[in-house]
């Protein structure tokens, strides 16, 4: 992955040193103005950031900008893009005090989790935002969340950054990146974070939910982990999925895990085909990830008829996991080259605040 910098320096400086923060552009609707001539939108360049966002002027902090040579639309983001996103905050993580990534809102979430993941015992802020206008639109909310997300991440109290972790902001509310889920793609209020508490509210002022913030821990060092599995799908259940579906699914070839979506607590039919089908998985060594689709609540599996056969047969309880979460969260662990066993172990336990056990 290909990317230039520009540094852009504020010129307001608090006891002499002003807090340094990189923020990554790496494609979305947030980065687009209007062009005139061909009556589109297009990506401006970001080196002048500053004509169209002229507010960082008031800022106090210094601001470096690294955008890809090609900047990715996040509906082709990938795993691999998610590697070389956290190698970018891995290599500038002595230089700079706080990140500040510009994504597409389609799989902020999904890029978000799996940098969680990625980044391990991180103690930086990592600060995702992007907007559902683009920056060159009179009604924009790319400007406000691109100020209020830098002003979060360049936060400190006591010379220690306020959000040591990664986090997405967006119309006015900081959540957790593995906990958030995009909810709306025709309102301002893109994200939500149904079974964890908003980390900050932005209003007149930036007030921070401290007792859900993840502490600031400094005495283990970054750990940058490059592997990611993608022998992993999300199976939604839905009422008549057929049996030669389910089976065509589970032998496909290198499969290892599955994210299997069921309806409220963990619930799934009852019908022997079904639990057959996912008993032979579970034999062949595929583990299975057992997901709420509802977006509040979690899976309580065992505690109904329907969702106990799936505990007895060996079905992994995601809890109140996202299914972004999950699946980022699945494929990092079969990247970790351990056994089926122990990624079974590690998908039923929090590792970075993704989910209450």
């Amino acid at each position: 992955m290909s990317y230039k910098t520009s540094k852009i320096t504020t010129s307001s400086i608090k006891n002499n040193r002003a807090t340094s923060v990189l923020m990554i552009y790496t494609g979305g609707t947030l980065g687009m103005v209007y062009d005139s001539k061909s009556k589109s939108l297009v990506p401006f360049n970001f080196s002048e950031i500053l004509t169209n966002v002229p507010e960082l002027h008031r800022v106090e902090f210094e601001l470096t900008i690294l955008t890809l040579e090609k900047p990715i639309d996040s509906s082709n983001m990938n795993p691999n893009n998610w590697v070389e996103i956290a190698r970018i905050v891995y290599d500038n993580f002595e230089e700079f005090d706080a990140f500040v990534i510009l994504h597409g809102t389609d799989t902020m979430a999904y890029t978000a989790s799996a940098l969680s993941f990625l980044l391990e015992n991180l103690s930086k802020p990592v600060v995702f935002t992007g907007a559902q206008l683009p920056i060159g639109i009179a009604r924009t909310d790319a400007r406000e969340n691109l100020l209020t997300a830098l002003e979060i991440a360049s936060a400190t109290i006591n010379g220690r950054p306020v959000i040591p972790e990664v986090a997405i902001y967006f119309n006015s509310y900081l959540l957790r990146g593995n906990r958030a889920k995009k909810k709306e793609s025709s309102q301002f209020n893109a994200f939500r974070s149904e079974n964890y508490p908003n980390l900050a509210e932005a209003g007149v002022t930036i007030d921070y939910n401290f007792p859900f913030i993840r502490p600031y821990r400094t005495d283990l060092p970054l750990q940058l982990h490059v592997h990611l599995d993608e022998n992993v799908m999300i199976l939604k259940l839905f009422p008549g999925i057929r049996q030669s579906l389910i089976r065509n699914i589970f032998d496909t070839n290198n499969l290892k895990g599955v994210v299997l979506e069921t309806y409220g607590a963990g619930n799934a039919p009852s019908e022997s085909w079904f639990l057959d089908e996912l008993k032979q998985a579970i034999d062949k060594g595929i583990v299975i990830y057992n997901v709420s689709q509802c977006d509040g609540g979690r899976v309580l599996q065992g505690t109904y008829q329907t969702s106990r056969k799936l505990q007895e047969i060996g079905v992994v309880s995601g809890s109140d996991i996202t299914s972004e979460a999950a699946i980022t969260k699945m494929m990092f662990q079969f990247g970790q080259d351990i056994s089926a066993e122990r990624v079974k172990f590690n998908l039923e336990r929090d590792i970075c605040g993704e989910m209450t056990v």
